[in-house]
Parts: structure tokens; sequence; C-alpha cells
């Protein structure tokens, strides 16, 4: 159930693009296991000039930033294998690991409304959140 937002500086065609949803998607399932169904993730892509970055950047037009809104409950371990599998998977596609910010954001169950405007805490998710 995590909500994904994918921001770059490269407008990529659509197989690129779904390259890279599928990259930072599988890295989820293996890392926080999801289930593959569970799928909210969005590109976004910024004009060169609206999103800066620092000038140490060999690539600039590669940079990605990855922000990812989750249930609180994953361990430092499952974090630490999502920053991973998400490096390696963008590697694959060209991007420089040095090019990749990744944020985790925690929160309450109760902080998120689900499955028709329910609380998240009196839902049954069909996961485990504690990995």
């Amino acid at each position: 159930m995590p909500a994904i937002l994918i921001e770059v500086r490269k407008d990529y065609s659509e197989t690129e693009g779904n390259q890279l949803i599928d990259a930072v998607h599988t890295a989820m399932v293996t890392a926080f296991q999801i289930p593959p169904e569970d799928k909210t993730v969005r590109l976004l892509v910024h004009p060169p000039h609206r999103f800066a970055v620092s000038p140490t950047k060999t690539q600039p037009e590669l940079y990605t930033m990855i922000s990812i809104d989750a249930f609180a409950g994953r361990s430092i371990d499952a974090k630490r294998k999502l920053f991973s599998e998400i490096a390696g998977n963008l590697f694959a596609l060209g991007i420089p690991k040095d090019h990749i910010l990744i944020v985790v954001r925690d929160s309450m169950k109760e902080s998120w409304g689900v499955q028709g405007g329910q609380s998240g805490y009196d839902v049954n998710l069909g996961f485990k959140v504690e990995v």
C-alpha cells in the first residue's frame, strides 16, 4: 500500500518510464514484501530548470529522487535492503548510484484513508508491515 513518487529531470520514453516504475516497484516487493499487485507508483518529470541538483553530479539529467510514503513498522534491515535493491535496479537502467536519493516517510496506519475511506488501522491489509 505504499505510495511512491519518482521525480526526474529527463523526459523518458514510455518504455523507459515503465522500466523505472517497475524497477522501484520490484524493489518494494522484494524488500518490503508487499504483494506484487499493490502498485501505486507515480513518475513525475520536471523541467531541469525547476529541479536543481548539485553541480557535482556528472550527469544531472539522470538525477532521480524517490519518495516513499509507507506504514510505519519496517525494520532498518528492510529499509537497507530496499535502498540497495532500488539503487541496483536503477543502475541496471543506466542511472549512476550516486545520482539516486531515496526518502522513506513512515506514518502510522491510522493516518491513512484506504479501501473506501476506512482508516488503515481498521482494515486487513493482506500483508505484514513488520518486516
